[in-house]
């Protein structure tokens, strides 16, 4: 391809890591497979995951992941641009607007970015955990206002012609509801901005779910269809046909729709196409769970298999403090709102307000995260973000920032929490 001719990016994005999240690294092994089979060279393609599934010791299968039942291998040949440490926030808001020396790589290995340009079309997939405003990642947060500023700036200098976005993650309406209309952005959100996300096909052999339910269908919406005939609009109609357990959304430019997906992620090899919609009558989401109960539900599995009595005890155990966990992230959020707003502490606990001050929002979360250190990432991506709204209510009922994070720094030091 020459210098002069529009290319094609992509950039594919799992942010969690751990066998229990097992579900997102496949989506993105298996997303890879399509746009690999679909012709887009691996130079404009960009893949973030933690890697550490495939050969993980819970893995009865080492150096296979799959991503449906009896489903292909999806491993093999997958990029490894970024993982571990390396799959952060900054690296990938390095990535995605083409900034070399704004990547800290620290697992070595050449610096690769997306090196978009106006004449050239940006894919980006991401799949995680997420709550109102964030986007979870193996340490950390992306924030809704960092993505959309990001857009932003890379719309004003010209990085793209069009971009589209696909997000899957409980409440991923809301990191794109401020997505610029007036500029080539487009998104697609596996759920409303307070909806939960389902995870799918839970495993018996490996313990742990293969999917998500939005990503299930729009790659086998993908895999299946002649994407020189079908357009953005036509998948965006078949995931409100096919997806059952939330409401998938479209923001930003809407008129971008209309575009091909050829347009965007190529087209496979009408024999790949066929080979695969052989599985169309068979194909069915099984298993669907709501993400926030996906850990639950996989360590009680493994207590019912566990034959051990000392083992079966100590998975036992980990369970109990699971639910306690649960159980103190959201004594901790209710007092928080109700020691920064005790008069209307009630309403700001259940209403579902819109977020609109992307910027106080990020700077409590980040509050919350450094006050509350005792709970992991992966505690706070579990359970944390199940109350985000609260935050979301605070900050647009006019409370004082400055009293919010009082009450935050008040309420971490009770040990009650702890």
């Amino acid at each position: 391809m020459s210098g002069s001719e529009r290319k094609q990016w992509v950039l594919l994005v799992a942010g969690s890591k751990g066998w229990t999240n097992y579900r997102h690294q496949a989506n993105v092994c298996h997303a890879y497979q399509m746009v690999q089979s679909n012709g887009i060279p691996n130079d404009q393609v960009v893949v973030m995951m933690y890697d550490d599934i495939a050969y993980s010791e819970q893995n009865p299968h080492p150096g296979e992941i799959i991503n449906e039942p009896g489903g292909p291998n999806v491993y093999p040949g997958v990029l490894k641009d970024y993982t571990g440490v390396d799959v952060s926030v900054a690296n990938f808001l390095a990535v995605l607007s083409g900034d070399e020396a704004g990547v800290n790589k620290q697992t070595g290995g050449p610096v690769k970015v997306l090196r978009s340009d106006e004449r050239d079309t940006v894919f980006i997939y991401l799949a995680d955990h997420g709550s109102t405003g964030v986007f979870a990642f193996p340490r950390e947060f992306l924030h809704a206002s960092d993505l959309v500023d990001t857009i932003n700036e890379m719309a004003r200098c010209q990085k793209f012609s069009q971009m589209v976005i696909y997000m899957e993650s409980c409440c991923s309406g809301s990191m794109m509801l401020h997505l610029p209309k007036n500029a080539q952005a487009y998104g697609v959100a596996a759920s409303l901005p307070y909806e939960s996300h389902c995870a799918c096909f839970y495993d018996e052999d490996r313990l742990t779910f293969l999917a998500g339910e939005f990503t299930s269908c729009w790659l086998f919406h993908s895999q299946t269809s002649d994407l020189t005939q079908t357009t953005f609009q036509d998948q965006f109609v078949f995931l409100q046909q096919k997806i059952t357990q939330s409401t998938p959304c479209q923001y930003g430019n809407n008129e971008l729709s209309s575009l091909t997906i050829s347009d965007v992620l190529g087209n496979s090899d009408p024999r790949t196409r066929a080979s695969r919609f052989r599985g169309a009558e068979t194909f069915q989401l099984t298993h669907l769970t709501p993400s926030s109960e996906v850990p639950l539900i996989i360590q009680r599995r493994r207590i019912q298999r566990e034959s051990n009595p000392v083992k079966k005890e100590a998975l036992q155990r980990d369970l109990d403090k699971l639910l306690q966990t649960r159980n103190a992230v959201k004594k901790a959020v209710h007092a928080i709102a109700k020691r920064a707003c005790p008069e209307e502490a009630a309403r700001v606990m259940a209403d579902r307000r819109p977020l609109t001050r992307l910027a106080d929002m990020k700077a409590l979360v980040e509050h919350f995260s450094r006050t509350f250190s005792g709970w992991s990432q992966d505690q706070l991506a579990d359970f944390g973000l199940l109350h985000m709204h609260v935050f979301v209510n605070l900050c647009e009922s006019g409370v004082d920032i400055a009293r919010i994070e009082e009450a935050i720094t008040t309420v971490s030091s009770l040990t009650e929490f702890w």
